[in-house]
């Protein structure tokens, strides 16, 4: 019997039943929070709080790398992450014990935040400096280039006319714009470490009715993340970078313990 089999004859262990209680509770404070609240803050969102933002935003706070995680978008987001992390995770923490699992969960996810603060600086970056460069001399005309991109995050009236007063708010909606959330960062590395631990295990998946090695299908997974990343750098809102940033993660983490000797 393979390790993969028994961990689920074992029970769901205290880590993962303590992750899928809390990401379920954070997702009935982000549905029903709104509605309490509404009187006084009409405009609360969780998300403003707990989601990660760009690091050069107001609204961006270090405890977001690791809030963000336990944020999520719809209940079908936040439902399938927590299957991964049941699936996935429950054999992992009874291969590790509590403590490893969860410093290897949470790594992973910061690290996933870290990769995706690094993209979101390297697609803002020209934009934000011509923006810069455009309220310093009070000139909406420097942005022109930059007409069609900004046409997808705001709507505004001919850049021509725009001045520093109307610039610099431009500049601070486009800089609490980015916001992501989700634990599937961890799970990315949930994966990757399953297929490193159980690489002869079968899954099987609901869009392919054959069983597949755990090794070939993170494999697979990883290429396809890249692939959708190169392709899409931005256009559909999915954090494959990030997913990536995961992987990345657990894979130096999972070689260090290796090569002191403490994976198993």
């Amino acid at each position: 019997m393979s390790p993969y089999r028994s961990s689920f004859l074992g029970g769901i262990p205290v880590i993962v039943k303590n992750l899928l209680l809390i990401n379920l509770f954070v997702w009935l404070a982000d549905l029903l929070l709104p509605q309490i609240v509404s009187s006084v803050l009409p405009q609360f969102d969780l998300s403003d709080y707990l989601g990660l933002h760009y690091w050069a935003s107001e609204r961006f706070n270090a405890l977001q790398l690791i809030s963000y995680m336990f944020m999520h978008g719809s209940f079908s987001h936040m439902f399938f992450n927590m299957f991964a992390v049941y699936m996935f995770g429950s054999a992992l923490e009874h291969q590790w014990g509590g403590v490893r699992f969860l410093f290897y969960y949470l790594l992973t996810g910061v690290g996933a935040g870290v990769v995706q603060e690094i993209m979101w600086t390297m697609e803002y970056q020209s934009l934000l400096s011509a923006l810069d460069e455009a309220i310093s001399l009070d000139s909406g005309s420097v942005l022109l280039p930059y007409e069609a991109e900004l046409s997808k995050m705001l709507k505004f009236p001919d850049l021509r006319y725009l001045g520093a007063s109307e610039l610099s708010h431009m500049k601070e909606l486009i800089l609490n714009a980015p916001v992501t959330v989700g634990a599937s960062g961890s799970v990315f590395g949930l994966l990757l470490a399953f297929g490193w631990l159980y690489p002869q295990a079968e899954l099987m998946l609901l869009f392919l009715p054959i069983p597949i090695k755990a090794r070939l299908f993170v494999a697979l997974y990883a290429v396809a993340e890249l692939f959708l990343g190169v392709a899409n750098f931005s256009g559909d809102n999915v954090a494959h970078f990030a997913h990536l940033g995961g992987m990345i993660f657990g894979y130096f983490l999972i070689l260090y313990w290796r090569r002191r000797g403490t994976l198993y």
